[in-house]
């Protein structure tokens, strides 16, 4: 039996699609990994065993720096958080929690504002943008190359709320891939789910990870943040942390809050703040209950 280093690109069902040295292999994993309620995820580095005679399995999987367990990602640099112009609108409450989840995982955000050719996003854009966020504005034409330039040898993710343009994007960067692409429901004002599974697709010494469209209600599975932490998500905060009134303080309505003075100053994005405040809310009634 020989032994084999790979990640796990594609995972469908119980069958984790890993490419090694020798090409892609269909491995199963150890009944090991259950017994611990470990799940391998697309993303991870994993350890091989195969031989002629038996199914590849998963012997072991190497220690993750990260891992999102909705989409199941493992190791991810960077996430690329795709946002409609309109048609799904955009909601800056569900972008800043996205956001303040990956920040806490350690994991770079940049955000790509789709359909831009239909509607003007200037004015949104910019509060990601002086947060420190790259951002990048595509519609039919443009847009592409710069996303693929900037994703080159990391390992990102693609993610978004359905009917976003997300897959139709996907196509562009990698052409090959026909994607099938949705249509928006005028009706549930969000777009049908194209894309059903995790999937990874190699760039320039780095991948792009293709993940099924979510939900508004799905963003409760991405993860969650102690409240005392949730201020150290929003990057913009920072330079004032250590000069409130109080050493505790949560910036909400304390006196004597440099964040909120900032806040008041115009020096932070009223919406940004209004979001953490309501994350901060939400997740004090949650640890108040469980």
């Amino acid at each position: 039996m020989k032994t084999l280093e790979g990640k796990i690109i594609r995972a469908v069902g119980g069958i984790y699609y890993t490419e090694t040295a020798e090409g892609v292999l269909a491995c199963r994993a150890r009944g090991i990994f259950r017994n611990r309620s470990v799940s391998p995820a697309a993303g991870d580095n994993v350890t091989v065993s195969a031989d002629d005679n038996a199914e590849p399995q998963i012997e072991s999987i190497a220690e993750r720096k990260n891992l999102l367990i909705r989409p199941p990602l493992a190791n991810l640099d960077l996430v690329l958080l795709v946002v409609s112009s309109c048609e799904p609108a955009p909601n800056a409450y569900i972008i800043d929690k996205l956001i303040s989840i990956f920040e806490s995982k350690d994991i770079e955000t940049a955000l790509i504002f789709t359909k831009t050719d239909m509607r003007e996003v200037g004015e949104l854009a910019h509060i990601y943008e002086k947060a420190g966020y790259r951002c990048f504005f595509t519609d039919p034409e443009r847009g592409a190359d710069d996303i693929r330039a900037y994703a080159e040898g990391k390992t990102a993710a693609m993610i978004g709320n359905s009917g976003v343009g997300k897959s139709s994007l996907m196509n562009r960067i990698f052409p090959e891939l026909n994607t099938e692409t949705g249509e928006i429901s005028k009706k549930l004002g969000r777009g049908r789910h194209t894309t059903r599974e995790v999937r990874m697709y190699p760039l320039h010494g780095g991948y792009i990870a293709d993940t099924p469209g979510f939900s508004t209600v799905d963003i409760e599975r991405y993860g969650r943040i102690p409240k005392e932490e949730l201020a150290g998500c929003f990057t913009e905060f920072t330079p004032y942390f250590g000069k409130c009134r109080f050493a505790d303080c949560a910036h909400l309505k304390e006196s004597g809050c440099a964040v909120t003075e900032a806040v008041n100053a115009g020096l932070i994005a009223r919406s940004r703040y209004d979001s953490y405040a309501r994350i901060w809310a939400e997740t004090a009634e949650l640890e108040k209950k469980y």
